[in-house]
């Protein structure tokens, strides 16, 4: 089979660089465009010098029609409202998306499944084996542990992180939701300011840490009476989320149309 011809958007982004690395050092990918929003600075440079790899000869674009017109794929961190665009023209070319934008709103996600009908689409808030691994562990410690336990969603990242919470922090919630059989919408304490009254029973709650240039760091808190468990990832390195990507793409360019996560790209689908 010939190389997966990649179309990489936010390509002069730290991930997006990260992802241009990480396709020059993988086997059976190649990349194929880059792309930026109107007006950003890196327009016209080639995306190898930027990302540090040497001049590859693509050079980075704003219009995502002529390199997704012959393009495998697209691997897409960029933000909501550029992802659905995305999604709609991939889609259209019956190419694949690999999505780890995060900050989606519940109607992006919506135009997101709807263009899944035709098109294939991989979306998590995290590429990583570890932390979808982690989200199994929490689902399934959220099952065995009754309601006396609260749980409690720990996240940290860098300044510049523009969401919150995280993509990884919201699939953790997702993961605890599903072990207590509940509605994460209904359950969630995303904030707490003032005289907030004791901690309501069955709630699932976040925190939001942000400094300096952490990669990531997630933890979920089981606290029970006298005993606390917890559960936590730490990413040292963007590389782990672009090879992710990478693998869900590859993954991704044998199935039907249709919306999938890196549970199923990495066999963790629930049951």
């Amino acid at each position: 089979m010939t190389d997966m011809k990649l179309v990489v958007t936010g390509a002069g982004g730290r991930m997006g660089r990260t992802i241009i690395r990480a396709i020059h050092e993988t086997a059976g990918v190649t990349l194929w465009g880059a792309l930026e929003h109107e007006g950003s600075p890196h327009l016209g440079q080639d995306a190898g010098e930027l990302a540090g790899v040497g001049r590859l000869g693509i050079d980075i674009g704003a219009d995502p029609l002529p390199p997704i017109a012959h393009a495998d794929g697209i691997i897409d961190f960029s933000t909501p409202g550029a992802t659905v665009a995305h999604a709609g023209y991939a889609a259209q070319a019956r190419i694949v998306h690999v999505i780890g934008t995060t900050g989606c709103s519940a109607e992006d996600d919506a135009a997101i499944a709807a263009a899944a009908r035709h098109g294939i689409i991989v979306k998590s808030g995290n590429m990583s084996l570890g932390v979808n691994l982690l989200a199994v562990l929490v689902e399934q410690a959220a099952r065995a542990l009754s309601s006396e336990f609260d749980i409690e969603i720990l996240e940290m990242h860098h300044r510049h992180k523009v969401d919150a919470p995280s993509g990884t922090a919201l699939i953790l919630g997702e993961a605890a939701a599903a072990g207590r059989k509940i509605e994460l919408s209904g359950n969630a304490v995303r904030v707490r300011d003032g005289h907030t009254g004791p901690r309501p029973e069955g709630t699932i709650g976040f925190a939001t840490l942000r400094g300096g240039s952490v990669v990531g760091e997630h933890a979920a808190y089981f606290a029970g009476p006298a005993e606390t468990l917890v559960l936590s990832h730490k990413a040292d390195d963007r590389a782990i989320f672009a090879n992710g990507a990478l693998k869900a793409a590859l993954w991704a360019r044998d199935q039907k149309p249709g919306l999938y996560s890196m549970r199923d790209v990495l066999g963790l689908s629930r049951d």
